[in-house]
């Protein structure tokens, strides 16, 4: 089975840097590192590989620094990366990212499963998966806790929803979201580190595209726009009581009220 894992470069705390003029994050140069969430959508197409034979691939959108994860993802297994990054594309909301990606996955080669995290720490929309199945005409399952079986046609899955857990055939091709609790993620080799050094990275541009109309990607591509965003702010200021506990219990309702949490 031919399995493509989309991973995310993501920003390593809070604190950083935001464009004013495009009002995007500045990612070159900023301490980062994998999506949490995409460990898991690796971890589970290591098992599927395991179980099944096959290859796992990773493709990941950003500036040439997100070289990085793809190498990370060398070390924990992976057999090949591609990078899709281009100026072009930068400024992307998730509409324009997903299509960035498909197009990307595309130009990539065929693939019989596509996994995604759940979501993005720094975007959290949850969104990117099912637009690029959409994208590539393609069923998808968001919130996949569970894989129950996997066979060369179709894969069954347990959902996560609100109020239930259902469970879903699917038939391949397709794409998965996956949720922390599917799989505990294995933790990079420094062997395979060692071995996939000078692994090759594809790059492609926007050259590489089928559909190479620079409107549709990035900020021309992209129908909604982030009016502000900013890093969250810091507050280090403290209190310390020193009471009995009636008196600490009254005094913390009354500063729960002044503060509008009750």
């Amino acid at each position: 089975m031919k399995i493509l894992v989309c991973i995310k470069q993501v920003p390593e705390s809070n604190k950083v840097e935001v464009d004013p003029v495009t009002g995007v994050i500045k990612r070159d140069g900023a301490a980062s590192k994998m999506n949490p969430y995409d460990l898991y959508a690796l971890e589970t197409a290591f098992r599927i590989r395991e179980q099944l034979g096959g290859s796992v691939h990773v493709i990941s959108m950003g500036p040439p620094q997100a070289k990085e994860v793809i190498r990370e993802a060398y070390a924990m297994g992976a057999d090949s990366g591609t990078l899709v990054s281009d100026r072009a594309f930068g400024g992307a909301d998730v509409l324009a990212t997903s299509y960035t990606l498909s197009q990307g996955i595309k130009a990539a080669g065929d693939f019989d499963l596509i996994l995604c995290g759940k979501q993005t720490t720094d975007g959290d929309t949850a969104q990117v998966g099912s637009e690029i199945a959409e994208c590539l005409h393609i069923p998808s399952v968001a919130n996949v806790v569970e894989l129950r079986e996997v066979t060369d046609k179709t894969i069954t899955v347990a959902m996560d929803l609100p109020d239930e857990v259902e469970i879903a055939r699917v038939t391949l091709p397709c794409l998965l979201a996956v949720d922390k609790d599917i799989f505990m993620p294995r933790l990079p080799s420094y062997v395979r580190k060692c071995a996939s050094a000078n692994r090759e990275i594809r790059i492609l541009s926007l050259k590489d595209m089928d559909d190479q109309n620079p409107d549709h990607y990035g900020l021309n591509g992209s129908p909604t726009q982030v009016q502000r965003i900013f890093p969250p702010d810091v507050s280090h200021d403290q209190e310390t009581w020193n009471e009995p506990a009636d008196i600490l219990a009254d005094r913390l309702s009354e500063k729960l009220a002044e503060l509008r949490f009750i």
